[in-house]
């Protein structure tokens, strides 16, 4: 039954919508891949998107539960959030979604995975 649990336990994103000052985005970025490296319990995954030419950008970090992603608003996340805060034009829009579908390699890697071990 734990198999079936699993299948419909849903993810959560944590999703950021910004602009950051013009030519900050990379040190954006580098103060991001920081944080999310410290993520372990319930994380997931994590995307940042860039729009091509501009420093817009949307952050997307996908966790287990909101339990797991309430618990990582630690110290280390507070440090990080005040060393970016004053690279953004304006605050970013955030907004937490519940993760309805999700294709992609993984699936694809446990079904192939799961077919080799029934086969032998």
């Amino acid at each position: 039954m734990s198999d079936f649990d699993d299948f419909l336990r849903h993810k959560y994103a944590y999703v950021a919508i910004g602009e950051f000052k013009p030519g900050c985005f990379s040190e954006a970025r580098q103060l991001y891949e920081k944080a999310v490296s410290t993520y372990t319990e319930g994380f997931k995954g994590a995307y940042l998107l860039q729009e091509p030419g501009s420093d817009r950008g949307i952050a997307i970090i996908l966790w287990d539960s909101i339990e797991n992603m309430d618990g990582h608003h630690d110290a280390v996340y507070q440090q990080t959030l005040g060393k970016i805060a004053h690279l953004f034009e304006t605050p970013p829009v955030t907004s937490f979604y519940e993760v309805c579908s999700e294709i992609g390699l993984p699936q694809i890697l446990a079904a192939a995975s799961a077919s080799a071990q029934a086969s032998r």
